[in-house]
């Protein structure tokens, strides 16, 4: 089984991005975020590539 390196916690990943708490659980409830993984804490923690592949999926090519 392939397993992720490094997990992030949402902190982690909110500080990367930078977007405020209630942004990123927002984005979360309408799918609109890096994908997570809900443990059974009920914390939820991202795959470090994640942030990264979402940011890439996101990069529109700007004409000015």
């Amino acid at each position: 089984m392939n397993r992720p390196s490094r997990l992030l916690t949402v902190m982690e990943v909110r500080d990367e991005l930078p977007v405020a708490r209630s942004t990123f659980y927002e984005w979360r409830m309408k799918r609109r975020g890096p994908r997570c993984i809900k443990l059974p804490n009920g914390e939820f923690r991202i795959r470090r590539a994640d942030p990264d592949r979402w940011i890439d999926e996101r990069e529109e090519d700007v004409k000015w």
